[in-house]
């Protein structure tokens, strides 16, 4: 294990680390005034995705920890690809967990997701609405109509980085991966609702992803330890050559060998890597014909045997060919 790792991908908590991560590199130094705010600790999606992180086993291969390594060290963006069900998005709540960085934010991207989803949204008609009703006023407390999105907290000014998960960006309108560019590299973004009032109205409390309340002041947010941020992508379609610039390329491969009894044993407890061989040797021989199979499939055909099938093998044998179907039919 390389000393100089912050995330050791051992799926043990280990949040000290975080405070070793040095200095940043010049060009990606931002000294925003800390922002007091209330991180929630790891939600219900952590746990769900990552199981018992208590297995001696390794989660992740060298390859990860390294790029990994240098997204924390030089705070850029980590660009995840790799065909579906290989843990791309599972990274970005392993490396909060072990690093004790509190809830992981998601930004589902779809095909009409545009920037400002992620940086906050303003419901002007709810404002107007209540404006209406008797003894209040239009412009009566407009924090209560501004939410930061899941990009728009993940930039507020804490001590330690929040971690973002910006899902499935391929899916995303041509200009998305654009529109990212400068928030990415500059670290802040601006509220025009709130910059209008500034004058009059300089510091206005909001509503954060994490559904706590936060000040902005002058309209602007601006982070001091970048995020962690994860993108994953399918490979649907190529990014433009400035994002690729701004990240660190990462091609997820299948966790394999002590990678896949870790996964299955964090799921399943100690010892069902090897009371389930048969399974698993049928889902990693199945892949010799080049279909896309995704890991979770194995774990459906193992938590389906446990109750169907717990003792006849061909039943096993059985439930696994319907489970372990490919998602396509053809050589990749």
């Amino acid at each position: 294990m390389s000393e100089w790792y912050i995330y050791r991908g051992t799926g043990r908590p280990d949040p000290a680390r975080i405070g070793e991560l040095p200095d940043p590199p010049p060009w990606r130094s931002f000294d925003a005034p800390v922002v007091d705010y209330d991180v929630p600790e790891l939600d219900r999606a952590t746990h769900r995705r990552l199981g018992s992180r208590t297995v001696p086993l390794p989660i992740q291969d060298p390859d990860t920890l390294e790029l990994v390594n240098a997204a924390l060290y030089l705070r850029r963006p980590l660009l995840v690809t790799g065909e579906p069900g290989v843990g791309k998005s599972t990274l970005a709540h392993s490396v909060a967990y072990e690093l004790g960085l509190g809830r992981v934010l998601e930004w589902p991207v779809v095909s009409r997701s545009e920037l400002r989803d992620g940086l906050y949204t303003y419901d002007a008609i709810g404002r107007l609405q209540d404006a209406q009703l008797p003894g209040n006023s239009e412009s009566e407390d407009i924090g209560r109509y501004i939410k930061l999105g899941p990009l728009g907290t993940a930039l507020l000014a804490a001590e330690k980085p929040r971690v973002l998960l910006i899902d499935e960006l391929d899916k995303s309108d041509i200009d998305l991966p654009n529109d990212l560019l400068n928030v990415l590299e500059e670290g802040r973004f601006a509220i025009p609702e709130l910059e209008r009032i500034a004058d009059r109205a300089p510091v206005v409390e909001v509503l954060t992803d994490d559904g706590r309340r936060v000040a902005v002041t002058n309209g602007q947010v601006s982070c001091r330890s970048f995020p962690f941020v994860v993108m994953t992508s399918n490979r649907e379609r190529e990014f433009p050559a400035p994002l690729l610039r701004r990240c660190i390329p990462l091609d997820l491969k299948a966790p394999r060998d002590e990678r896949l009894a870790a996964l299955v044993q964090a799921h399943f407890g100690q010892g069902s890597y090897d009371d389930n061989r048969d399974l698993v040797d049928q889902f990693t021989q199945a892949e010799a014909d080049g279909a896309l199979r995704p890991t979770d499939q194995l774990l459906n055909a193992i938590f389906l045997a446990q109750y169907a099938a717990r003792d006849a093998a061909e039943r096993r044998e059985e439930i696994s060919e319907l489970l372990m179907q490919p998602l396509d039919r053809g050589p990749r």
